[in-house]
């Protein structure tokens, strides 16, 4: 909770932020003292202090940094063609992604000591999940078993939280594709 009674300064904030992402990404969330985020900032340590009271709050401050992932299918998909339609899904979310691939990659690395970063993780997931699964239902021709599009739905955001958790360290572009193609075959095979 932020105190009141001192003018806002929005700049020394976000450069706060900034250097907190940059150095929980770097050493951990753990081995960073809130000095080490003051000096990079350039900021007296109280001010860390009067903006976030706890080293924890900059940490869920961050996880609100995160991008939006709600996509309208409307924008992705195209009638007919389950694979064009999930490669389009996964480009929109891999452009979101980028905007913060530092930013994801210190989440994903707390995740496992801090249950409101897994808590904001998990809620991601699930808003990939019903994203694909949206763009399937709307990109296919024909009916299909809900429980075939509910495990492709699964399946590609896992994959897609596996890439994302991994951005910084690899290019996957040919086996996202692979793994869309094997997707949509699987879920149009009778």
């Amino acid at each position: 909770m932020r105190r009141t009674g001192k003018k806002d300064d929005p700049s020394a904030r976000e450069r706060i932020l900034v250097a907190a992402e940059e150095l929980f990404a770097e050493s951990g969330f753990e081995a960073t003292p809130t000095s080490r985020i003051a000096a990079l900032a350039k900021v007296p340590k109280g001010l860390v202090h009067y903006y976030f009271q706890k080293k924890q709050d900059l940490l869920a401050a961050l996880v609100e940094r995160l991008p939006d992932e709600h996509i309208e299918p409307a924008h992705v998909v195209v009638p007919g063609d389950v694979a064009a339609s999930l490669r389009r899904l996964v480009a929109e979310l891999d452009a979101r992604n980028r905007a913060s691939t530092l930013l994801s990659h210190l989440l994903w690395r707390e995740a496992d000591t801090h249950p409101s970063v897994k808590e904001a993780l998990q809620s991601r997931f699930v808003t990939v999940v019903d994203q694909v699964r949206a763009v399937i239902q709307a990109a296919s021709t024909a009916a299909l078993p809900l429980t075939r599009v509910e495990t492709a739905a699964e399946l590609l955001a896992l994959a897609v939280s596996y890439r994302h958790s991994v951005a910084r360290y690899a290019d996957t572009d040919e086996t996202m594709d692979r793994e869309v193609d094997f997707i949509a075959a699987a879920l149009c095979a009778r």
